[in-house]
């Protein structure tokens, strides 16, 4: 039986592996995520970074489930970022979620319901155009 926890936090480190190569910025574990409510589960050593990193890792499914965006958008307000869930499903390729106002680069509220799920060479993009 896997330990989703441990696949948790595998998928943590290849993320924040994947940051550095990406964006060339260092992201380490939030370990206080387990402790208390309202934390992303990456950090950046850059303060500046815009978002609060939300990460998911399930076996089967489609589509980012409502609480996870809930959880991010939560996560994401208590940091005074911008909410980002990432995720992954057995088998398929990492999505990414942010809200679409991100997107139109008008952020008076990128805390709603309306999101955009895009692939992570186009969100590593739309964070590179941002920073």
């Amino acid at each position: 039986m896997v330990n989703g926890r441990n696949k948790g936090a595998a998928f943590e480190r290849e993320v924040a592996k994947m940051l550095l190569d990406d964006l060339g910025m260092k992201f380490k574990r939030d370990i206080e995520q387990y402790r208390e409510a309202d934390h992303g589960d990456l950090i950046c050593e850059d303060p500046d970074f815009p978002f609060t990193l939300e990460l998911k890792r399930y076996k089967e499914g489609s589509l980012h489930k409502p609480a996870w965006w809930q959880q991010c958008v939560t996560a994401a307000k208590a940091q005074r970022k911008i909410p980002a869930l990432v995720y992954k499903y057995d088998r398929q390729p990492i999505r990414c979620v942010v809200h679409i106002s991100a997107i139109m680069g008008d952020l008076t509220d990128p805390y709603g319901e309306d999101t955009v799920t895009m692939s992570w060479d186009t969100f590593m993009y739309f964070i590179r155009e941002m920073i």
